[in-house]
Order: structure tokens, then sequence, then C-alpha cells
């Protein structure tokens, strides 16, 4: 482990629930380096927590520990389990799902379940809706700063027995692709894709072309354009669609220096898909 400890929650920032976890962190060890990835994923979305913590996880350093916590079955039989990613990083998390990217994407080596008779804090047994503060965040940091190692956490785990949610991908269609609308740039109301741009690429298409990009909600078609392919934003007037490469390395749809979502209420998740054809 490095001492760095990154929290990703759904709980906001409007009390005083993140200050708390902190504190239980530091009273493990105050030479804790505590991050935040995010705390706005939204209520109980499981699928937002896993993106997020895939589009983030592989630009920290080797033995970060992260904290994820979207616990809607909080207080359940849910399993609270560590896992220690091919890239020797480790996630304390709910067994619901918020490990699927990861998992897909990353790779997964060894899953251990917490025990809490050992890995839980003094005096809170009698609460069972605050895992993230009583569970999560104190083996969190009894992990990053090495009070307890990786084997300590607990019993180990079948990988292929964790719970992961089901990810639409792509399917090849005639003249090009279809994907899922996944999840948004959410500051800028960019739209981000299942479409990998490596499998985008093998359609054929090259910057400076115009894509026809149709997006349907339910089957409905809500939308239907022929959209520049390019580099960058700059490439487009202001206000003008781009397709573009985000960074996560997925298609992207785009209005430049506007919301593609607002202004055409397009949503995301099961229902959204997106076509791009020639």
């Amino acid at each position: 482990m490095n001492g760095l400890l990154v929290f990703m929650t759904d709980f906001g920032l409007d009390d005083g629930a993140i200050s708390a976890m902190e504190g239980v962190s530091y009273c493990v060890s105050r030479e804790l380096n505590i991050r935040h990835l995010t705390h706005n994923i939204p209520p109980y979305n499981i699928f937002d927590a896993s993106y997020r913590l895939y589009q983030a996880i592989n630009y920290w350093p080797e033995g970060t520990v992260f904290v994820c916590v979207v616990d809607p079955g909080v207080g359940s039989k849910r399993k609270s389990i560590v896992a220690k990613t091919l890239s020797n990083q480790y996630i304390v998390t709910p067994d619901n799902g918020t490990l699927t990217h990861i998992d897909k994407q990353i790779g997964i080596a060894e899953v251990r379940q917490i025990s809490e008779k050992t890995n839980r804090l003094k005096n809170s047994e009698l609460s069972y809706t605050f895992h993230g503060r009583d569970v999560y965040a104190y083996t969190g940091a009894r992990l990053a700063c090495e009070t307890i190692s990786f084997e300590q956490v607990g019993d180990s785990l079948p990988v292929e027995d964790i719970v992961c949610l089901e990810l639409f991908g792509t399917r090849k269609i005639e003249n090009g692709i279809l994907g899922q609308i996944d999840i948004l740039d959410v500051r800028f109301g960019s739209l981000w894709t299942s479409i990998p741009y490596e499998e985008f690429k093998n359609c054929g298409f090259n910057i400076g072309d115009d894509i026809l990009v149709e997006i349907f909600h339910e089957d409905k078609k809500v939308y239907s354009n022929r959209i520049n392919y390019g580099k960058s934003f700059a490439d487009v007037g202001i206000m003008e669609p781009l397709i573009y490469m985000n960074s996560a390395y997925d298609m992207a749809v785009a209005l430049n220096q506007g919301s593609f979502s607002q202004a055409y209420n397009i949503g995301t998740g099961h229902g959204w898909t997106i076509t791009m054809t020639r």
C-alpha cells in the first residue's frame, strides 16, 4: 500500500457523512493521504459508480485503496468486500455491481469478504445504515496504512461470484455500429457511449466524415442528423454537434460549448441507444 485512500460515494457534500468517514480514517492513521474521486454519483446509481471508478482508477498509483460506497442494499445480506485488481489496486465496496467495469475492462485478481468481527469500527455494531463509515472507511484506512494486510480483510471469495451488472456493449449493423448511451460528461452534457474507438474505427470511419447519428429511447427515434467526426471540439463551430473519441477511448457526441443532452432531452442507460452509420 502507499497510504493513498480515495473516497467515492453518492452521499453529496450537504451533511457530515463524508467528514465522518474522513475522521474515522484519520483515527486509524493521521499519516493517510485522503483524496476524493466524487461524491456526486446519482443516488443509488450503481452503474454510474462502476463507470466513474473505471474512468479514474488507471491514473492512480499502484497500491492505492479506493472506498466506493453506493449502497442501496445497506444493512441487507449483500456482502461487503475488498477486490484486488490485476493492476494491484484495492477497492472496498459492497458486492452489488460497483465492480462491473473494473472486472470487464481491467481485471480482478482476488476478492475477500470483509470480516466485521475484526474490521468494523468499535461500538458501531448496532448501526445498520452507515457501513460507509463503520465498515468501508475503517477497513480501507486500515488497509491503506498497512495496519492489516489484504489477507487479513477476511475470507477469499471466487472472483467469478461477484455481482456484475449486464453491460450493453455494441452490435455491428449495416454500414455502422450500434451502442448504448452509457453516461454523460456531466458538467458539459456530452453523450458518452459504449462504442469503443477501435470498433468504431473498424467500421471504416475517418476524421472529417459526416456520419449519420440516430438516437433511440425504447425503440422510439428521438434524434437523427449527420454529424462531423473530429479530433476535438474546435473542429466545429460553436453550438455545432461533433462525434469524437472521449478520454475513456470510447465514442461520444457533443455540442461545442453547449449541452447535447439538454438541447435534445437525451438520457442515459437502459433504453437509450445510438447508431452511427454511413
